[in-house]
């Protein structure tokens, strides 16, 4: 068997994707089993609760749900914190196996929930969230129960407001310099490591446009020297909110961005950059839409739920019940040194960097087979890039892994009997075969490897309702919007990707660049947090060389006719 995860969110936005991600997991039927529960979910007693160790600012977390659905005060206090159910009972195991917050037998001060404030109103499994306009946190949406020992509120820095907040890359490396919060860390990792029967390894969830960067860096760090050998995939998440008119935050976001993806990567089995923005670099690029989601990306209960479903999908083929493929895995068969790709093989780099790709929904209409579906779209996959670059054509790749989750696999063959197939495709004897070969006609020479479930994306509220009517409540295209449209999506067919690609080296050169025309010497500021000019600059010589491992031989051509013109 592949093993468990423990997953970590470092952020206010890595908790607004992960609480979408819970959900998720949560409103997914267990039939038929085709993902195990288990990989992150503590399943042993019911309800199932996250596997996650979860660092918040002071006023970052409201209301935390004790068993399911309904509401609870909030906790706003500063000593131990255990669950408790809305009518003041326990919760079912609580003090069962040492699980309440006295279990922590050390006298810490933030073994639950410190200094959390209150939330609004909550939200109930059924209750609808039509703007997202109310939500500030992302407990507010929050439908899971976690554990007392889940979230870890940093009292030294506060959540919003004009000063105090967490903002500097260097800031959040001096947290966990800390030996008080790094034992508190180290002491809720260990104690969700050591109930699992074979970890795999841990995903880690961090905001990258503040100083959760730096907290995520030392976090990997620490992951990567203690737990030398298991998986540890990243995902740099960023909120499409600009800071349009905020010069200051805005540079602050593109060098903290900069330090967070080259020590990231350093300490990670794999690691990819994603949001909806529509680049990371300094000017302002249109989010990225999807043609039947109606999404205001400048919500973040918005963007990050798109992001969660992206998730939800990517990282299905380490909870496979039916493989043994495990979180290294993943991260070795995105490893394209070596292979041979389109038009040279890359360098060799000890980071590995991915991008990635969805269509949400998956566009197939009801009771098309997939080969159909697949050849309606003959020149390009027709998804969407989500790790945030300016150029987001597909330019080919070297490797990636390709997930497909709620297209049937009864009907993949529309051909009538008896007469010839309708194209290549059709001719498959099943849809994993059609997939693979539908890949190797659009990518010739890269590592492809694909799965195929039958089990959708789930999107019950409170995942957002922020659907076309074009879809039925299965998440199929319709030729024209129903008079009486159903109430909801209940769930979507997804396909998404994660390509070791050249996209990457635009994505990270164009990062360089735009750091490298800033006047390091006018924000004094930021590097008075803690950041070293010299280690920014060594950073900064990171990234060029991670962009350099995927060039091909024409863009290794025209990097030297850059660096000619320098």
């Amino acid at each position: 068997m592949a093993g468990e995860a423990v997953t970590l969110q470092l952020g206010q936005y890595a908790g607004c994707a992960g609480a979408h991600w819970w959900g998720l997991q949560v409103s997914a039927p267990r039939s038929p089993a085709e993902l195990r529960v288990s990989t992150l979910l503590r399943t042993e007693r019911e309800p199932p609760t996250p596997r996650l160790v979860a660092l918040e600012l002071k006023g970052g977390v409201g209301e935390l749900m004790a068993g399911g659905a309904g509401t609870e005060a909030a906790v706003a206090w500063n000593g131990k914190v255990a669950a408790y159910l809305g009518n003041g009972s326990a919760p079912p195991d609580a003090g069962s196996r040492g699980e309440d917050a006295s279990r922590d037998g050390k006298g810490s001060s933030s073994s639950a929930v410190q200094g959390a404030s209150p939330a609004p109103s909550r939200l109930a499994v059924s209750q609808e969230v039509p703007s997202g306009g109310s939500v500030r946190l992302w407990s507010d949406y929050l439908n899971v129960r976690l554990h007392p020992k889940s979230v870890y509120v940093i009292r030294q820095y506060m959540h919003d407001g004009d000063c105090g907040c967490l903002e500097a890359f260097g800031q959040g490396e001096s947290l966990l310099q800390d030996p008080g919060c790094v034992e508190e860390l180290e002491d809720r990792l260990h104690f969700y490591v050591e109930e699992c029967d074979y970890l795999q390894g841990f995903q880690v969830l961090c905001d990258l446009h503040n100083g959760f960067s730096g907290v995520g860096a030392k976090v990997t760090e620490l992951l990567c020297d203690e737990y030398s050998g298991k998986g540890i995939l990243t995902w740099g998440l960023t909120p499409v909110s600009s800071n349009a008119g905020d010069s200051r935050k805005n540079i602050y976001r593109l060098m903290n961005t900069a330090l967070g993806i080259a020590r990231l990567s350093s300490h990670s089995s794999l690691f990819c950059p994603m949001s909806l923005r529509g680049s990371l670099g300094i000017k302002p690029q249109p989010p990225v839409a999807f043609p039947y989601v109606d999404c205001d990306a400048s919500l973040d209960y918005h963007s990050s739920a798109v992001l969660a479903a992206a998730l939800d999908t990517l990282t299905a083929p380490y909870r496979l019940c039916s493989s043994q493929g495990s979180m290294m895995h993943l991260a070795e068969t995105l490893t394209f040194s070596g292979r041979k790709a389109v038009t040279r093989p890359p360098a060799l780099s000890d980071s590995q960097v991915v991008a990635a790709w969805a269509s949400l929904p998956f566009p197939a209409r009801p009771g098309c087979s997939l080969p159909d579906a697949l050849c309606a779209h003959p020149q390009a996959v027709p998804w969407k890039l989500l790790s945030p670059c300016r150029e987001r054509k597909v330019s080919g790749c070297f490797a990636q892994s390709v997930v497909l989750r709620g297209v049937g696999k009864e009907s993949h063959i529309s051909s009538c009997a008896g007469k010839p197939p309708a194209s290549p495709l059709h001719a498959c004897e099943s849809t994993e075969e059609a997939l693979q070969r539908y890949l190797h006609t659009l990518f010739p020479g890269a590592f492809s490897t694909s799965h195929v479930l039958e089990q959708p994306c789930h999107t019950q509220p409170p995942y957002p309702q922020f659907f076309s009517p074009l879809l039925t409540r299965q998440g199929f295209l319709l030729d024209k919007a129903p008079r009486y449209p159903s109430a909801a999506v209940d769930s979507i067919p997804v396909l998404a990707a994660l390509q070791a690609a050249p996209v990457v080296r635009t994505l990270l050169r164009g990062l360089y660049k735009d750091v490298q025309k800033l006047n390091a010497r006018r924000w004094a500021s930021f590097f008075s947090a803690g950041v070293e000019q010299d280690d920014f600059q060594e950073a900064l010589e990171e990234l060029q060389t991670l962009a350099q491992a995927y060039e091909t031989g024409f863009e290794a051509d025209e990097s030297e006719d850059e660096a000619d013109s320098d």
